[in-house]
């Protein structure tokens, strides 16, 4: 397995013990995240350290949101803001 593909399982992993509801592929057709209307965008960049996985998904818990994968990354959508998590 890929780094990229444990990254990915590892983000599922924890989105389920989290009871987080994360949307991808297997969901919907396509996805558009649109960052140019936010008044900003939030990139966590995983390089390892769980912690970071754990904490955007916080943010989603936090906002009541859900998180939407694409391709390997992940957002969580917000009225002003865009949480995006991806691997280095």
């Amino acid at each position: 397995m890929g780094k990229n593909e444990l990254f990915i399982n590892r983000v599922y992993e924890i989105a389920n013990e989290l009871k987080v509801p994360l949307i991808d592929e297997k969901i919907y057709e396509k996805v558009d995240v649109k960052t140019k209307n936010s008044v900003s965008e939030v990139r966590f960049e995983f390089e390892g350290d769980e912690d970071v996985i754990r904490g955007f998904l916080q943010l989603a818990n936090f906002y009541h949101t859900l998180v939407l994968k694409d391709d390997e990354k992940f957002y969580i959508p917000n009225e002003s803001a865009v949480f995006r998590l991806e691997s280095s």
